[in-house]
């Protein structure tokens, strides 16, 4: 249950910090600040509740782990559900803190951080999530395995997590999140509800692309040196073999 919980509270950091960001602050601080919003929560979330639940924060990531046969079938459901609860709530707070606006806040007007296509067509819009999304979970499942990024793990992920906002804010919303695209769709009115299936279905499509991958051993790590293999794991693997576990969710 505690895993389940951390789901919940990760994503709605990463929501209320990341949406909050697009809602309150996108003129004052730009698409780089919004971007640094987002990874950063990543980055927070990750070594603050990385070592209870893994610190998914996103269905891609939780089907991608299912898919790589590194996650059960009933823990991926559940965290699916923590995590889209945990981004409902934060677009629900958000929006109460919104509509508290001194001359009132015009969602129609102003937007709601929601994910949707207008100056770039659903083909592209589709192919930028699904490639981002692939690329996201590559990068998140391949950092937390023991020959994979160590303890810098966390920055890893949260720096992919920058780069794709910078690359594509203006092309898809850049969400590679069903969940983060779920909760502001919810509050921002019926044409962001129309256009959320496509936010759904990319990034889940390209999860699984990324999961397979990994079944491939494409990516797997084969030591060549002698030496390494002589005297065993160095301190950079230790601290590798450190991070697995503490990106690897609590049984």
């Amino acid at each position: 249950m505690n895993r389940y919980f951390c789901e919940l509270l990760g994503t709605f950091a990463l929501i209320f910090f990341g949406c909050g960001t697009l809602v309150f602050m996108r003129s004052e601080v730009g698409p780089l600040g919004v971007a640094l919003a987002f990874g950063m929560t990543v980055v927070a979330m990750a070594y603050a509740i990385g070592p209870v639940s893994g610190a998914h924060l996103n269905p891609a990531v939780s089907l991608g782990f299912l898919v790589s046969r590194r996650f059960g079938l009933w823990d991926f459901l559940a965290y699916v559900l923590a995590q889209s609860a945990g981004a409902i709530a934060a677009a629900g707070a958000l929006y109460v803190i919104a509509m508290d606006k001194v001359g009132g806040y015009d969602i129609a007007v102003e937007g709601f951080a929601q994910n949707g296509w207008g100056a770039y067509g659903v083909r592209s819009v589709f192919l930028f999530e699904f490639i981002s999304t692939f690329l996201f979970v590559t990068v998140f499942l391949k950092s937390t395995t023991e020959e994979g990024a160590g303890t810098v793990a966390g920055f890893a992920i949260g720096l992919t997590l920058v780069a794709i906002h910078l690359a594509g804010i203006s092309v898809s919303g850049a969400s590679v999140n069903p969940a983060r695209s779920l909760g502001p769709a919810l509050f921002a009115g019926e044409t962001a509800r129309s256009q959320l299936w496509l936010y759904i279905i990319a990034p889940m499509l390209g999860a699984v692309a990324a999961g397979l991958l990994q079944l491939t051993e494409v990516l797997a790590f084969r030591p060549t040196s002698n030496s390494l293999k002589r005297n065993g794991a160095t301190l950079a693997g230790r601290s590798r073999a450190d991070a697995a576990r503490h990106f690897q969710p609590r049984p």
